[in-house]
């Protein structure tokens, strides 16, 4: 029989965290090869929906993705967000210690709450935070009925 011995100072390993290391790092391969099935905040990008009485905004995610690297598509009452973040060329003698960022393709489809009109819909980058405004459809607006007395 074997005997190990710990240096006093030095705790032992604790199994349970090498184990949620491994679980850990089989989630970050998983979507690279049957896709991202993920669900809530790890989601790319993530997305905030709001709207007023004429509009609907939509603020995306997008750190360190160029704008000539985003496409957005409206069809119907569907939004489509697609574009890549390519990863930064590092040196061969860089190992990481993590690795948190993704890279690659990303595609993300939501439907819209109300139709609008996709000829004034409008998008700018700033600060890696892609803000799409989709003024509503005028059918689509609230409209105020006058009552008239006879």
């Amino acid at each position: 029989m074997t005997l190990i011995r710990f240096n006093e100072r030095q705790a032992p390993r604790n199994p349970w965290a090498e184990m949620e290391k491994m679980r850990r790092e089989m989630e970050m391969i998983w979507p690279r090869f049957f896709g991202d099935t993920t669900t809530g905040a790890s989601v790319y990008p993530a997305l905030n929906i709001s709207e007023d009485p004429t509009t609907i905004y939509v603020r995306a995610e997008i750190p360190g993705t160029p704008a000539e690297a985003i496409s957005i598509f409206v069809e119907g009452d569907t939004l489509t967000i697609t574009g890549e973040r390519n990863e930064p060329v590092t040196p061969e003698t860089i190992s990481y210690h993590r690795q948190e960022i993704g890279y690659g393709r990303f595609n993300r489809a939501v439907t819209l709450p109300t139709r609008i009109n996709a000829e004034k819909v409008t998008a700018a980058a700033r600060n890696g935070i892609l803000t799409i405004t989709l003024p509503k459809a005028v059918e689509a607006m609230p409209r105020r009925i006058a009552v008239t007395s006879s």
